[in-house]
């Protein structure tokens, strides 16, 4: 079965521009050096971001993490927010998207006197790129088969998964774990053994009607996952975010996946237990009123 990042194909896709350091050019012809940082170290930040109705959804939330990333490991972007939106809004326009397409902006450190750990070897430009592909995702109705996996999510004095760093080499193999368990995506667990995250979305189960997610210092800094948390709140869905064993997750009457591609996404199976419903009530009720939202947020 797909993954929560898989998406119907579409061969426009294949003509589509890219934007590399202020031009655009075709995909088929977009390079960077060997010696980039983030080629070689994985040094890097990057957000993935929604066109929706011709509206880049939830655009300042989305720039403010970016930004908040490209601090946190001292990396000079070198552009405005108004220059990043400029160069966004180009990608779109020069591949005549509207709507269902998935932007991915990259910030690397850039090309490095030698490859090393070491910053002070970057010669002081950054590389900054952006991808923009139509993208529907498959796997939305049918639902995630999940897997609870050996790899662990990790604090912020560990490897901050608050951070979209480019090094996502503990999620690959989190994934390949339940791959081989026979699952679509794997849960994560923090390391006090409570339910943290997915490797590639944030996570929630619901029981007695209540809806149930981490508390939040070892998984994704969602901006789906935040905007779930606020609708519940604001309409009036029974709401816990805090720590949550695995065998209450496996418990629950429904269970679902939040991610700036799929939005929210059904899951069916946890750990080989079959969710009563998929996608449940109260999935199906937040998922109407998170598409609400994005409406919302594309005719501002």
């Amino acid at each position: 079965m797909p993954g929560s990042q898989d998406f119907e194909t579409d061969p426009r896709n294949e003509t589509a521009l890219v934007w590399l350091n202020g031009a655009l050019v075709p995909r088929s012809e977009a390079r960077v050096s060997l010696f980039d940082a983030g080629f070689g170290m994985g040094d890097g930040v990057w957000e993935g971001l929604r066109l929706h109705r011709r509206r880049l959804l939830f655009l300042e939330a989305h720039l403010d993490r970016l930004l908040a990333g490209a601090a946190a490991i001292r990396l000079d972007i070198g552009l405005s927010r108004v220059e990043l939106t400029s160069a966004l809004e180009a990608v779109v326009a020069a591949n005549a998207m509207t709507d269902g397409a998935h932007l991915r902006l990259m910030v690397t450190r850039g090309v490095k006197a030698t490859i090393n750990q070491d910053p002070r070897n970057a010669l002081g430009q950054p590389t900054i790129a952006i991808t923009a592909e139509h993208k529907r995702p498959t796997n939305t109705q049918q639902g995630l088969a999940l897997a609870t996996v050996a790899v662990r999510c990790t604090p912020a004095d560990m490897f901050d998964m608050r951070l979209n760093s480019h090094s996502r080499l503990n999620l690959i193999t989190a994934l390949l774990e339940a791959i081989d368990l026979g699952a679509d995506e794997a849960l994560m667990l923090d390391p006090q053994g409570f339910v943290s995250s997915c490797n590639a979305t944030n996570f929630f189960f619901v029981s007695g009607g209540e809806v149930k997610t981490s508390a939040g210092a070892c998984c994704f800094n969602g901006i789906t996952r935040g905007h779930v948390i606020e609708l519940c709140r604001r309409y009036g869905v029974p709401l816990a975010v805090g720590d949550f064993s695995p065998e209450a997750a496996r418990a629950a009457d429904e269970a679902f996946v939040t991610g700036t591609l799929g939005g929210i996404t059904p899951v069916r199976r946890l750990d080989g237990v079959e969710f009563a419903a998929c996608p449940g009530s109260i999935t199906s009720r937040l998922a109407a009123l998170y598409e609400d939202l994005k409406d919302a947020d594309a005719a501002r």
